[in-house]
């Protein structure tokens, strides 16, 4: 649970969003832009508290793929975030601020970065996959770790250099709470990152449109929001989780949409991504 309740000075300005048509029963950014492989894939934090750091890299790395017209395939670089950012995105793995991604992403810039142990990416993560609340085909996550030092160079097999690997941000902002406007932003410019506190129940998601029952608050925590529609009669939203494809359907899961359960639609934060004529490993 590592979404931090953001301090005002970190809190980006609210977008002017326009709905100018109502939006469809449903919609899903997988199949909106279907060469966009990212957008179909699940991350795994791993045992570290950086889950404000995922949710803000799965959407950027969508992003750049959907303002290129599906044609960038990147990977933003969780590492890169986690790691060299501090104070101004809070804690590292002990919990971090989504907009102060976002902000990161605008001043600095991050490079490219895929999964634990690999290289087709400048800085990949750390950590290993581990089954979060479930079991799987990975060890059970054990204790958080201490947050890894930052990195300035790009990982052994990699061609290109953490200098020029960067990508940055031509805006950020946060996305007004009003359902229509959330849809309209993912509709127009692809998914977005949100939080929403955990509760016990969750824990356990299998199947279905998730809301709030039993058991007691844990904390915040910030994934990505993909797309919504209606099952049984009830409006939800699709999010992608990043507790690998073992936890949940198969790594996503449905929250009920139209009544900010468990506050998921009062923190939403996304960009507009500069797009490169050219990126470093094509």
């Amino acid at each position: 649970m590592g979404t931090l309740e953001t301090p005002s000075h970190l809190k980006l300005p609210e977008k002017n969003i326009e709905v100018v048509q109502a939006p469809p029963e449903q919609f899903f950014s997988a199949e909106q832009w279907p060469k966009c492989e990212s957008i179909k894939e699940v991350r795994d934090q791993s045992t570290c508290g950086s889950c404000w750091a995922f949710g803000a890299v799965e959407a950027m790395s969508d992003r750049i793929c959907i303002a290129s017209n599906q044609t960038l395939q990147t990977r933003i670089s969780a590492e890169d975030l986690l790691t060299c950012c501090g104070v101004g995105c809070g804690n590292g793995c002990n919990g971090g601020y989504p907009s102060g991604a976002w902000n990161y992403f605008k001043r600095t810039g991050l490079v490219t970065g895929w999964l634990h142990n690999t290289s087709n990416w400048c800085l990949p993560y750390t950590f290993a996959p581990c089954d979060h609340h479930t079991t799987g085909k990975y060890e059970p996550c054990g204790a958080s770790k201490p947050t890894p030092s930052c990195k300035k160079a790009c990982v052994s097999g990699y061609s290109g250099h953490y200098e020029t690997d960067k990508w940055v941000a031509e805006s950020v902002y946060s996305v007004p709470s009003t359902v229509e406007k959330i849809q309209t932003e993912i509709m127009t410019h692809g998914p977005v990152e949100a939080a929403f506190t955990v509760y016990q129940d969750f824990l356990t998601y299998k199947s279905g449109v998730y809301h709030h029952t039993s058991g007691s608050a844990l904390g915040g925590h910030a994934i990505k929001i993909v797309g919504w529609g209606v099952e049984s009669g009830t409006p939800y939203w699709l999010i992608a989780n990043s507790w690998n494809e073992d936890w949940g359907d198969k790594g996503f899961f449905k929250i009920r949409r139209g009544s900010n359960e468990c506050g998921i639609e009062g923190q939403i934060v996304a960009g507009i991504p500069q797009i490169k004529k050219q990126v470093a490993e094509q």
